[in-house]
């Protein structure tokens, strides 16, 4: 795909109540988002960089909705069929919800997610998330997946959706990278995993639990990390379905780490003896 930049046609839209561009009605609205993106089919990406990403993913785009100055940033995007919507700044922030500062907004048409097996059949880490539902959170540990040398990330039923627009931007586009599946059943899901080899190891703040740095060679080859939402953390029922209780020691009396921030700590752990 070329990015040399080239003139991008565009259908100017003026109203913001337009039926062309109802996939981008109240962006900011969490609980009408989630009843209407999946259940379509589509999700919306925000950000020239991020669009990019998407469409070099495979995933195909439906429409995009820029700033009309910003037309031409979409120059070099295999936009296929999809049609080119620009408005001004006033028309955008009244359609969307909210200033579209980077002035590029797309939506796509969602894949289907491959099963939890398929995942795991070519990974050799991953990380497992219980009840993580906030978005910022969820995009911060798809990026330090991809950057930390995780597999894949698997998803209890009651998790954020990864291709939610916030969870897409704070990715910086990686949850396109990084495989991802969702759970039927929780924490039963979790014995598909020891099955197909990995440990699965629990991170908590407990004082019993095993500090991560000591965990033994055969215990880190083939890891599945835990992780719980923020400030709950994990569920006692998902903590005796794993294998063994890991924390990240801390000084200073801070008691834990936001979970993403623990979760990157814990990939870079695994994965510091990889070869770069």
């Amino acid at each position: 795909m070329s990015d040399a930049p080239t003139t991008v046609p565009a259908e100017v839209i003026t109203d913001p109540e337009d039926p062309r561009i109802a996939d981008y009605r109240a962006l900011t609205d969490v609980e009408l988002r989630t009843r209407w993106e999946p259940p379509n089919g589509l999700f919306i990406a925000e950000g020239e960089l991020v669009l990019r990403r998407a469409v070099r993913a495979g995933y195909r785009p439906r429409s995009f909705l820029v700033d009309a100055k910003r037309v031409d940033q979409l120059g070099g995007l295999e936009t296929g069929d999809a049609p080119v919507y620009a408005a001004s700044p006033a028309v955008l922030e009244r359609a969307t919800g909210f200033h579209v500062h980077r002035g590029v907004l797309g939506s796509f048409h969602r894949r289907e997610l491959p099963t939890v097996s398929q995942v795991l059949r070519d990974a050799r880490r991953v990380v497992v998330l219980e009840d993580v539902n906030n978005h910022t959170n969820l995009g911060a540990i798809f990026r330090g997946a991809a950057a930390l040398g995780v597999d894949a990330v698997l998803l209890s039923p009651t998790c954020a959706d990864p291709l939610y627009r916030r969870s897409v931007r704070v990715s910086m586009g990686e949850v396109f990278a990084v495989p991802y599946a969702k759970f039927e059943t929780w924490p039963a899901g979790l014995v598909q995993v020891r099955e197909a080899g990995f440990t699965v190891l629990a991170l908590t703040p407990a004082a019993d639990a095993v500090p991560i740095q000591r965990l033994e060679p055969a215990q880190r080859a083939r890891a599945a990390l835990l992780f719980g939402a923020e400030g709950a953390g994990l569920t006692g029922a998902a903590q005796s379905a794993s294998d063994v209780r890991v924390a990240i020691p801390m000084r200073r009396g801070v008691d834990s780490l936001n979970v993403a921030a623990a979760a990157a700590v814990a990939f870079w752990e695994l994965g510091r003896d990889d070869p770069l």
